[in-house]
């Protein structure tokens, strides 16, 4: 190989990127002692960018399309070199190039539980997944702030900070917007939507663009969710009124079947179950003030008992006659009284925070008008 040879090839006459790579987001063409000759030519292909970079300044930046590189296709770089006439020389100067194609079908998720305050359950834990894309809008500000002079950035570079970003910004704009979870739950577009927008902008510091984002799956802890089934079950969401506590009694009721059923009595112990269900009722009814508005709330549990039949053993229980009815004693109505009837059932565990406070705020608001 004669010395001519040798130079001729450490001048670069095309300057292009075929992406043979799959992923790569920015590549640095590999120039070493190589120059780029003057009049090379550079190819920017569709869904392309090109950057030039002189000492570690970002010069010129290039769209789709072939260029002839001169002072008048590199007026920044020609600038930065001082060229003061055409240049006929060849020149060294880093060359990068972008991907600006969507990358399609990214997965994200929330390896651990994000917690939100909630409208209707004051804080929940929730987890989520869905699907993204993106592209890479802007590459000056992609390169200064993540790619930099590495050799090839990758999206699975890039998604490693991505993640972190969509949690943080999800925790803050979930927050914000106050959507019950019950809502976000039954639309979960208008749970992409509202993340959206915030991300959009984390993004955009980042010199890239999002293009799409969508929620697939929306969920509680186990152990939330079970809560949230049997406050479903009962029908109670909010404060309590005389039908929902009437429909608590009746759920209490329900649940007791199944549960005497598996004690060791059998089925004899239906009676004590619905005595219970129909007591916890009763208890929660007097002390909010609303025993008239539930089924049997002045009814004496267990009062209903099978007749003996004709022939029945000596020893069978027969029931006896109900005593006799006595005035009722005057009703103690005071707001001290009932507000000590209601941290009782506190106490006992009859009654939930929220149920409490919810009582207590209606007997304070009674009080003071």
């Amino acid at each position: 190989m004669s010395l001519f040879d040798f130079v001729k090839k450490q001048f670069i006459d095309v300057l292009q990127w075929n992406e043979e790579s799959e992923g790569v987001l920015s590549w640095r063409y590999p120039m070493a002692d190589f120059e780029i000759q003057n009049g090379a030519t550079l190819t920017v292909r569709e869904s392309q960018m090109a950057m030039f970079v002189d000492e570690g300044r970002v010069a010129d930046i290039f769209g789709p399309g072939n260029y002839t590189l001169t002072t008048r296709t590199l007026p920044i770089l020609t600038n930065l070199k001082n060229w003061d006439k055409l240049f006929a020389s060849p020149f060294k100067s880093d060359v990068y190039f972008f991907s600006t194609r969507i990358q399609t079908g990214r997965k994200w998720g929330t390896p651990q539980p994000i917690t939100i305050r909630d409208k209707d359950f004051d804080a929940i834990r929730i987890r989520a997944f869905g699907m993204f894309s993106y592209r890479v809008a802007d590459p000056k500000l992609f390169f200064t702030e993540l790619s930099g002079t590495r050799e090839a950035y990758t999206r699975d570079d890039v998604e490693a900070q991505l993640q972190g970003i969509m949690l943080a910004s999800m925790a803050n704009s979930l927050g914000a917007s106050q959507i019950p979870f019950l809502d976000m739950a039954g639309n979960q577009t208008l749970m992409a939507q509202q993340v959206k927008g915030d991300l959009a902008l984390a993004f955009g510091r980042y010199g890239l663009s999002l293009d799409e984002f969508n929620v697939g799956t929306i969920s509680l802890p186990e152990q939330l969710q079970q809560a949230l089934d049997a406050r479903i079950g009962a029908g109670m969401k909010g404060g309590l009124s005389a039908d929902k506590l009437a429909g608590y009694t009746r759920f209490q009721t329900a649940e007791a079947i199944p549960l005497a059923a598996q004690n060791e009595g059998g089925l004899a112990g239906i009676g004590a179950g619905l005595s219970t269900g129909m007591v916890m009722g009763q208890a929660m009814a007097q002390g909010l003030g609303l025993g008239a508005g539930v089924p049997g709330a002045g009814a004496i549990p267990g009062a209903v008992v099978p007749q003996p039949t004709a022939g029945a053993p000596e020893h069978a229980v027969v029931p006896q006659p109900a005593p006799a009815a006595t005035p009722a004693a005057p009703a103690v109505d005071s707001p001290e009284a009932r507000l000590a009837q209601l941290k009782g059932l506190l106490d006992k565990g009859l009654i939930s925070q929220a149920d409490y406070d919810d009582a207590k705020a209606k007997v304070l608001q009674k009080l003071i008008g």
